[in-house]
């Protein structure tokens, strides 16, 4: 693996770790929102949530490259208050995959707390248990196994962009040159040995990861599980 590549997968394992963490504090009260409400305009925030599912990740990129620029609305501001373009930064990279992840970490965080038993929670609540500590003894606790995957399924999905990533971050060796920007990079100069490398690691890395989380959901669904009536 050369140089490059080394700095390629640093900065491509940073922008998924910075990226699941940002999308586990957004995610976690907008999924409890969208378990418990019942307002009118929760299908069309779950429509937005999920259409990086559907949506190709050019048009959303297109879009997110248009808000970004200096021209745009999000990048005239940002280059106000923080002095420096937006569009082609890591920066950059960071909003645009907390976007197009986003489903991939509110769906299995918003699926637990609609199966968390009712009844616990109100009988944590007449023992004198605050909300807070609620979410951290009982909530969280429950939802661990979520959790877990919903973070998993972030960090991969961050790993494998390419549509966005390359509209609003291009191809800068050491700022936005991610691992699989490196990878198109070495096929489109005939440099298969590297690209083999890259692509054999990656694959690997998915296929490791889903394993890991089938093999947990199938350990967690055979533990005794407590019935609350």
């Amino acid at each position: 693996m050369s140089e490059s590549d080394i700095t390629a997968l640093w900065l491509t394992l940073k922008l998924a770790t910075v990226t699941s963490v940002i999308l586990l504090l957004i995610s976690t009260p907008l999924a409890w929102w969208l378990a418990n409400t019942r307002h009118r305009v929760k299908p069309l925030l779950e429509a937005i949530v999920s259409l990086p599912l559907i949506l190709p990740p050019t048009v959303l990129g297109f879009y997110l490259l248009i808000a970004f620029t200096p021209a745009g609305a999000i990048g005239s501001t940002w280059q106000t208050l923080i002095g420096s373009q937006l569009a082609f930064s890591f920066s950059a990279l960071v909003i645009g995959s907390v976007i197009y992840s986003l489903p991939f970490v509110v769906q299995p965080i918003q699926s637990a707390f609609e199966q968390l038993p009712s009844s616990l929670l109100e009988a944590a609540a007449t023992l004198g248990s605050s909300p807070l500590d609620r979410f951290f003894s009982v909530i969280l606790p429950l939802s661990q196994r979520s959790f877990i995957t919903a973070f998993s399924l972030g960090f991969a999905h961050t790993i494998g962009e390419f549509g966005v990533v390359l509209m609003i971050g291009g191809n800068i060796p050491g700022e936005t040159q991610v691992l699989s920007i490196a990878l198109y990079d070495h096929v489109e100069t005939l440099q298969y040995g590297q690209a083999h490398q890259l692509a054999a690691g990656l694959l690997a890395f998915s296929l490791i990861l889903l394993m890991f989380l089938y093999s947990t959901n199938r350990s967690a669904k055979q533990r005794p599980q407590l019935r609350w009536k």
